[in-house]
């Protein structure tokens, strides 16, 4: 596999929006969310990262022709987890969760720390390239992974140690961060969309800048969502509420309006349309 070099911002942005008009299937999400996480860092180049997944993709597919893992679901578990935490250590970062380094591709990969979802990503790069059937899932408060082989599956913890999960797991966990009363349904173990891990990754960045009052950064990130996403109403809607609260009216009103096309007869529907009716008088 060739890779080639981000050099500047445009050129970042261009690359993202080609991934944005990409079918689910053609995205390679591992460079998808180096380039996400190159917008934070232009100034650095990327070999050196790519790189570092082209090694994760050799040593899983070297220990895997040495472990016979092409026909064991477990071998496959065993083989990821010797690549990418006991020989390159990564883990999940439980003293400094939510700092915004653990979001970012790039830090993690130069510190072996992160979020599940980013941790998931490097183990969905690693599996994927040797032709394997693996999952992101639409499980709540943490991402999970699921590994498929001949009718069988495993669910993968990737943020701590790669650790299969049971359904007691599951359920243990679920009750833990939904209540006492959450029950595991079958939609909890189902399969997300490519595009819907990479926004699950930027969106932990997206809140941690709300939380900390950075407005200003959030935007950007909700754009650089719209890079990859943009048939996604829900993004729109929130790119013009923010664009509206820094006074960007033409940019509120053109995200008001993408939102109104996308979106069907949802709540606050009618109040964008109110405020967006709001915006084009003052721009008049």
């Amino acid at each position: 596999m060739s890779w080639s070099s981000a050099s500047n911002r445009r050129d970042l942005e261009s690359r993202l929006r080609r991934i944005g008009s990409q079918e689910d299937a053609e995205i390679d999400i591992a460079q998808a969310a180096l380039l996400l996480a190159a917008l934070d860092r232009p100034q650095l180049g990327l070999e050196r990262y790519y790189h570092h997944l082209s090694l994760l993709e050799r040593d899983v597919a070297d220990i895997a022709a040495k472990e016979g893992a092409e026909t064991s679901l477990e071998q496959r578990v065993a083989v990821l987890n010797a690549v990418l935490v006991d020989r390159y250590g990564y883990q999940g970062d439980n003293e400094t969760y939510d700092d915004l380094m653990n979001a970012n591709l790039m830090r993690v990969i130069d510190r072996r720390r992160g979020l599940p979802v980013a941790l998931g990503i490097l183990y969905l790069h690693a599996a994927r390239a040797q032709g394997w059937e693996i999952y992101g899932l639409n499980f709540p408060g943490r991402f999970l992974l699921r590994l498929d082989l001949g009718g069988q599956r495993l669910i993968i913890d990737p943020f701590n140690g790669g650790e299969t999960r049971d359904a007691a797991a599951l359920r243990s966990m679920l009750k833990a961060m939904a209540g006492s009363a959450a029950e595991l349904k079958p939609e909890h173990t189902a399969p997300v969309e490519t595009r819907d891990i990479l926004l699950r990754l930027q969106n932990n960045i997206k809140l941690r800048l709300i939380q900390e009052e950075r407005s200003g950064d959030a935007l950007d990130v909700v754009e650089s969502m719209l890079m990859i996403a943009p048939d996604r109403g829900e993004l729109w809607r929130e790119a013009g509420i923010l664009h509206s609260h820094f006074d960007n009216m033409r940019a509120a009103i053109m995200a008001f309006e993408h939102y109104l096309e996308l979106s069907g007869p949802e709540p606050g529907r009618e109040e964008i349309a109110e405020l967006l009716a709001q915006l084009r008088t003052q721009l008049n």
